[in-house]
């Protein structure tokens, strides 16, 4: 049987693990190393006992207590920079510091524990696909705080999310393509297949297509995994084994547009005049490439600032939404052929 966390001190997570008192305090509260076999059994010991730390006792082990996690599957991508701003801006209003953690592909498909979790932080804002299903359980079933970003909760977990409005603006980007440029063979670069966004923009992109009497073609799917050297790479690898078989390209979003446009500038194929090319999410550099990049401005900042205020709302006792629709919109640029006027480095449709 669980026992009550009320009735569970550290000491019986010590003895049920094998460990002293003293391991179980430095895992908690992350102050000094804990091997990776001694921190697996005092995290699985805490789930079994439903064990979670009392705000006031981590206060006297540390005094570094007011602090909020966000954890993400990637830094080296322009996306994360606005997200982190957003969230950081919240918090810092909230006197809570900000822990962010990457997690690592293998920690993504195992009931493993998250780098940053109850032992360093008083809750936690969960990127997408940075921890597995498992571990979402895992840490709902000790009643650790949680907020999901651009991914909605799991069946029967119930955890607030706040995500962003992908199919209907995937499905106006490629109308756009079709009725205003006359496109009818649209290339789709795919994003990690369990990222909810990847597939959400893909339902817009065929809904596009079958409501203009376009065939889908498996051929013009190619993994662009969200990412510009991944993209870069299945383009070229296409062009080298098919003709040009397309006359317009929506990447995905705006990291693997880099890519496409990279590769496409490397087999000498004009842009906007041969093939129109489209990203999503209105990265920084979007304005800036060449030629500008049409896409979806979609308001990751925001995302970063809604998603802190409701885990804020969590830490104060105050009720949430379980979940948020964040709006997108089209943002028109030289790059699927519409004219482009530099002074205001966007039309908005």
């Amino acid at each position: 049987m669980t026992r009550k966390s009320s009735s569970t001190t550290i000491r019986d997570v010590a003895r049920r693990a094998g460990v002293s008192v003293a391991t179980v305090s430095r895992y908690m509260n992350n102050t000094s190393p804990v091997s990776q076999s001694a921190g697996e059994r005092i995290s699985q010991v805490m789930l079994e006992l439903n064990y979670k730390p009392r705000v006031a006792a981590r206060q006297l082990a540390t005094p570094e207590t007011r602090a909020a996690g966000l954890v993400i599957t990637n830094v080296m991508n322009d996306f994360f920079e606005p997200l982190i701003n957003g969230v950081a801006s919240v918090f810092s209003e909230n006197n809570y510091n900000l822990l962010v953690a990457v997690s690592r592909p293998e920690m993504r498909d195992k009931s493993l524990p998250s780098p940053i979790g109850p032992r360093n932080t008083d809750g936690m804002l969960v990127f997408a696909n940075s921890l597995c299903e498992e571990q979402l359980i895992d840490l709902s079933k000790i009643h650790f705080p949680l907020v999901l970003l651009y991914r909605t909760s799991p069946p029967n977990l119930n955890i607030p999310s706040v995500t962003i409005e992908n199919k209907a603006a995937s499905q106006k980007l490629v109308d756009h393509l079709i009725e205003k440029h006359g496109r009818k063979r649209i290339m789709f670069f795919q994003g990690p297949r369990d990222q909810e966004d990847s597939h959400w923009r893909e339902l817009g992109y065929r809904a596009s297509l079958a409501a203009h009497g376009l065939p889908f073609d498996d051929s013009l799917i190619l993994p662009g995994e969200f990412e510009h050297k991944a993209a870069y790479h299945a383009l070229r690898d296409h062009l080298s084994s098919y003709f040009m078989d397309f006359d317009a390209i929506f990447t995905g979003n705006d990291d693997a547009a880099v890519g496409v446009l990279t590769a496409l500038g490397e087999a000498n194929i004009q842009v906007p005049e041969q093939v129109s090319v489209v990203g999503f999410d209105d990265f920084r550099m979007a304005p800036f490439l060449n030629p500008p990049l049409t896409t979806v401005q979609a308001p990751t900042e925001k995302i970063g600032q809604v998603a802190a205020e409701q885990l804020s709302r969590i830490f104060k006792g105050e009720p949430v939404e379980q979940q948020i629709l964040l709006p997108t919109k089209l943002i028109l640029r030289r790059s699927c052929g519409c004219k482009y006027h530099s002074s205001g480095f966007s039309n908005i449709l």
